[in-house]
């Protein structure tokens, strides 16, 4: 049973400015507020909402070429993100012979632009900016002490040095857009640093995915934003259950990560997973799609925050 109220509202999950909403019935006392917006609703939603959306798989990223202001120096390794924010901190360069024995690790804060269709990512770095970085084997994991040459040398600010996913910053700023350092430096008063951990996109490959009721299949790869870069979903294969269909889950939704036994558990059931609409290899994820699995779910959708914090 649907419920209409008229009300100029936005709705919670995609952020839209609409004139009524549907209150849909789930049982005693339990609705689910979602939007329908009118026929001209799509003249007025919120301008700002209307960013091309910019995601992408890790695998279809691994593999493009890295092009510096002076020449390729290599292609797409990896991916280290962090396991609090789950956002990419560092793209992994693979460099053949040009950069041998350590790890060339580059910052989002340096990728200016990802082309899908030549399948190249932008730098804006130098080899020479590159070569002469602060030092890190191939071997070595990444710590906090490289961490603070590393941003020291390039003069980015620290994402660990305050509340949010960018430290001192809710969202990401692009180098482009801030070409004045100054305005990079860290608050005077900077907020309590937070401890933090990388994690590769290639090790987490694989881990076992545990619904409320139950194991429900594995990561099989990574959704990222690559105007944000915050990684937006798992990709999770439920083959072993549900005849190979695969569904998104958000970073969000997950309750907690058991990094030793490689397992990710949601507070959700099975079967509410497995009724989420179904994500395919030739699935466009457009915000509309989103919206549908957000509202699947009764979650707000990460745009939202977004809009808030711009």
């Amino acid at each position: 049973m649907d419920v209409m109220t008229n009300l100029d509202a936005v709705c919670q999950f995609c952020g839209r400015q609409v004139e009524y909403v549907i209150r849909a019935y789930r049982g005693a006392n339990d609705f689910q507020t979602r939007c329908r917006p009118d026929a001209g609703s799509e003249q007025k939603r919120n301008a700002k909402n209307e960013r091309i959306i910019m995601l992408s798989k890790v695998k279809t990223m691994v593999g493009y070429k890295l092009d510096s202001l002076d020449g390729e120096i290599g292609k797409v390794k990896e991916f280290y993100f962090d396991d609090r924010h789950w956002t990419i901190r560092y793209l992994v360069a693979s460099t053949g012979n040009w950069f041998t024995g350590r790890q060339a690790l580059i910052s989002p804060y340096a990728l200016v632009s990802v082309n899908k269709g030549e399948q190249n990512i932008t730098i804006d770095l130098t080899k020479k900016q590159i070569k002469d970085s602060p030092f890190l084997d191939d071997d070595k994991p990444v710590s906090r002490q490289f961490e603070q040459a590393y941003y020291g040398y390039y003069g980015y600010p620290t994402y660990w040095g305050g509340p949010y996913s960018w430290g001192a910053y809710p969202y990401f700023i692009h180098n482009r857009e801030r070409r004045d350092r100054e305005q990079w430096q860290e608050p005077a008063q900077p907020e309590k640093a937070w401890d933090h951990h990388l994690r590769s996109t290639h090790a987490v490959s694989g881990y076992h995915i545990h619904a409320t009721d139950g194991e429900i299949g594995h990561v099989e790869d990574f959704v990222i934003d690559d105007e944000t870069w915050a990684i937006r979903y798992l990709i999770v294969n439920t083959s072993n259950w549900w005849a190979g269909k695969k569904v998104l889950v958000s970073p969000q939704w997950i309750e907690r990560v058991s990094w030793e036994d490689k397992a990710v558990f949601i507070n959700l059931s099975r079967e509410t997973i497995k009724e989420s609409p179904e994500y395919t290899e030739e699935s466009l994820l457009t915000r509309d799609y989103e919206i549908e699995l957000h509202g699947h779910y009764n979650r707000k959708g990460y745009w939202v925050d977004e809009l808030v914090n711009s």
